[in-house]
C-alpha cells in the first residue's frame, strides 16, 4: 500500500470513530504491516492536510482524533444552542488543585484553599470523569487520594498533563484554567468567575476585581454539551 492509501485509510478510520484511537490500535488497520513510527508520521502529514480547515487532527491522552476547530465553534453553537454546565469557583480551584499536585487527599485541597470542600464538589469532578480515587495514604483514616483522568485531557484536548502551564505559586494554579482559556483557545475553556463565594480562595486582583465575571464554563473540544508534588499521568 502506498503512502497516499495509507492515508486515506487513516483518514477514515479516525473520521468515523467516535472515540480518539491510539496508534497501535491504528496498526491493526494495516494487519501491522506498517510500524507505529510510520503510522505516527503519516498522521503528522495528515495533520498538515487538514491545516487550513474547519476540522483538525489532533493527539490527546486516548489517542488521535478529529475536531473541529475553536474558531467554528460559535458557528456549530448555533446548530446546538444547548449551554454546557457551568462549574462555580469552588470546583474549579479543587479541580485545578488535583490537575497541578496530584495525588493529593480531601485535606491536601483543604490545606491549599484554607476552606473545607463540600463533597458535592468532589462528586461533581467524579461524575464528570475529570477525577478518580487511585489510592489512599497510608496514614491515619487512610484518606482517598484524587487524580485527574485521560478523559479530563481529552476533554482538554490535552495528550499529557505535562502539557498544562506551568505556575509558581497556588494562587496562580488555581486559576490556571482561566490562564488556559485565554492562551490558548485550542482548549475551548470559556473563562470566567462567579461572584466570590465566601469560601473562595483570593485569586490574582486583576481576575478578582472583575465586576461582571460569569462562571466558568468548561466544554469538550469534540462535544459542546457537558463539558507541588510532580503530576501523575493517567
Amino acid at each position: 500500500m502506498n503512502t497516499v492509501d495509507a492515508k486515506r485509510v487513516l483518514e477514515t478510520a479516525l473520521i468515523c470513530s467516535h472515540q480518539p484511537i491510539q496508534i497501535r490500535d491504528l496498526r491493526v488497520l494495516f494487519q501491522d504491516a506498517l510500524g507505529a513510527d510510520t503510522i505516527r508520521t503519516l498522521l503528522e502529514e495528515l495533520q498538515l492536510d487538514w491545516a487550513q480547515r474547519g476540522v483538525e487532527l489532533v493527539q490527546v491522552a486516548t489517542g488521535w482524533r478529529f475536531q473541529s476547530r475553536p474558531e467554528m465553534r460559535e458557528f456549530l453553537d448555533r446548530l446546538n444552542p444547548e449551554k454546557p454546565p457551568k462549574y462555580s469557583r469552588a470546583v474549579m480551584e479543587t479541580l485545578a488543585i488535583i490537575a497541578y499536585r496530584q495525588p493529593v487527599t480531601r485535606g491536601d485541597m483543604e490545606d491549599v484553599r484554607g476552606v473545607t470542600i463540600n463533597s458535592l464538589v468532589l462528586k461533581q469532578l467524579e461524575d464528570r470523569g475529570w477525577v478518580e480515587v487511585i489510592g489512599h495514604r497510608e496514614t491515619v483514616g487512610r484518606p482517598s487520594l484524587y487524580a485527574t483522568t485521560r478523559q479530563f485531557l481529552d476533554d482538554l484536548g490535552l495528550a499529557s498533563l505535562d502539557q498544562l502551564p506551568v505556575f509558581d505559586s497556588a494562587q496562580a494554579q488555581a486559576n490556571a484554567f482561566a490562564r488556559l482559556g485565554e492562551d490558548d483557545p485550542s482548549l475551548q475553556l470559556d473563562m470566567g468567575l462567579e461572584p466570590t463565594e465566601s469560601e473562595a480562595v483570593a485569586l490574582e486582583a486583576s481576575v478578582a476585581s472583575s465586576e461582571d465575571a460569569p462562571i466558568f464554563e468548561l466544554s469538550s473540544p469534540r462535544d459542546p454539551a457537558p463539558t507541588g508534588d510532580a503530576p501523575n499521568e493517567h
